[in-house]
């Protein structure tokens, strides 16, 4: 179960940085209301991009467990 986390934990981090503004990895958290604000944001104006930057490099700084409990256990959807 650990690299299962870890592994989640580093691709939406991964994804994020890269693809930001797509919103691609808050679909691939399973936040799809949250992936299409993010996806219509990066479209319109360019700010879904650094959102992204930002959840991105929070995603990766947390440690495992704190990146499980938030973001897969307790489905906060920004930040």
């Amino acid at each position: 179960m650990e690299s299962t986390q870890e592994n989640k934990k580093v691709v939406a981090g991964i994804l994020a940085i890269l693809l930001g503004a797509l919103g691609i990895h808050k679909f691939y958290l399973g936040y799809s209301k949250e992936g299409i604000i993010q996806l219509i944001l990066g479209l319109l104006c360019g700010i879904g991009g650094i959102i992204g930057i930002i959840e991105g490099i929070l995603y990766l700084t947390k440690s495992d467990e704190e990146f499980y409990q938030t973001y897969q256990v307790g489905k906060k959807g920004w930040f």
